[in-house]
């Protein structure tokens, strides 16, 4: 793991799952994490964590499907901190039936956390993100398939999958990289509501979804990785 001293990272989804294992993995590099959810509760559980192992810790509540309460994130950031390296967007929902029985709200929630607020971020962070830099956006196994059941989530990830396919070629020139990693089935709250038949114990852990995430963060030199594409080992290969 290298080291992230001096850095600064703004972790979505911070409160809970991959979110919560990113932003204590980048705040025991040394990095001063920033933390978003919207539970003020598991952001404050989150920042004693990393506080008691010896990071730096401090959380911001926001709606993401709320772009007043973004805006609010970007004025938090100015009064905190006058710079960002890493921006990690991680929170998600699903809404998991058959999609023609999806109502029209529950798709325009699904769509404004998982695929409007990662574009409403790097359009209020950017400009304060110093070169060589690096956004990751976690997407999902359905932003590459799709799943019965899961149309709104599986349509959110592919508009996250395009959208960060073209912020990569638009922050190319300022030297900040953009990466997607695209998880299956991860040990978390939400993974357990859409597939409740998985068994828990051949689940990956959030914590090995942090070290991919670490690995972007610390990638150098000419040879970059724009995805990853990572499966349980249960799983059939080459999703």
């Amino acid at each position: 793991m290298g080291d992230l001293t001096g850095k600064v990272a703004v972790v979505t989804g911070a409160s809970r799952g991959i979110g919560k294992a990113i932003a204590r993995a980048v705040a025991a590099a040394g990095a001063r994490a920033v933390l978003i959810a919207r539970s003020e509760a598991g952001l404050a559980e989150t920042q004693r964590e990393i506080e008691s192992a010896g990071g730096a810790a401090r959380y911001v509540v926001a709606d993401l499907a709320d772009p007043k309460s973004l805006a609010g994130v970007a004025r938090s950031m100015r009064k905190i901190e006058c710079q960002l390296d890493i921006l990690v967007s991680c929170a998600g929902i699903g809404v998991f039936k058959p999609l023609l029985l999806t109502s029209t709200d529950e798709w325009d929630r699904v769509m404004a956390i998982n695929a409007r607020a990662p574009f409403l971020l790097a359009r209020v962070l950017v400009p304060i993100m110093n070169t060589g830099g690096c956004i990751i956006n976690v997407s999902s196994v359905v932003g590459v398939k799709g799943y019965a059941n899961q149309g709104a989530y599986t349509a959110s990830k592919h508009a996250l999958m395009g959208m960060t396919k073209v912020l990569a070629q638009e922050l190319q020139p300022r030297g900040i990289r953009v990466y997607v990693i695209c998880p299956g089935g991860v040990d978390t709250d939400m993974v357990a509501q859409a597939r409740p038949d998985l068994d828990r114990s051949v689940l990956m852990r959030p914590e090995e979804i942090a070290k991919i995430a670490m690995f972007l963060i610390d990638q150098e030199g000419m040879a970059v990785i724009d995805q990853i594409n990572v499966r349980r080992s249960a799983s059939a290969p080459w999703f």
